[in-house]
């Protein structure tokens, strides 16, 4: 059986930007059953918790305040792909949405709670990896 990777947040960790998690139900189960590798890819960055929240906009990841954060995500996610090599995990269950972690589906820059198609810097970077990516609202 080969261990997953996980947004950390979906655990019950304080990692979000607003400090806070994000547990759900369906994952905390699966953590009985399965090994799960906790990951938060904007603290391996070097983000701080908590922190200006950031969406992704042409390209870059900027923070509400104008702060372009695309590097520390760029350096989280590289972070999360050594941690799949090492675990040789094939797949990661990675919060909706987040700039970071989206499956699909991501925020649109504006801060306006508007979705649009796309995937997370680190998701993207793991599906490139040939590491399948899915959502908790996909288990």
């Amino acid at each position: 059986m080969y261990m997953k990777l996980v947004s950390a947040c979906l655990l019950g960790i304080k990692c979000r930007y607003d400090g806070k998690s994000k547990p759900d139900s369906k994952v905390l189960e699966l953590a009985k059953i399965e090994t799960l590798i906790p990951v938060c890819p904007e603290q391996l960055g070097g983000l701080a918790t908590p922190r200006v929240s950031a969406e992704q906009m042409n390209g870059k990841v900027i923070a509400k305040d104008g702060t372009d954060m695309t590097e520390g995500f760029k350096r989280g996610a590289e972070e999360v792909l050594k941690l799949a090599k090492i675990y040789n995990c094939k797949t990661a269950i990675l919060k909706q949405r987040s700039p970071s972690c989206g499956s699909g589906q991501i925020y649109d820059g504006t801060f306006s709670g508007t979705v649009i198609e796309g995937d997370g810097v680190t998701t993207k970077l793991l599906k490139e990896n040939g590491i399948e990516v899915v959502s908790e609202e996909e288990l």
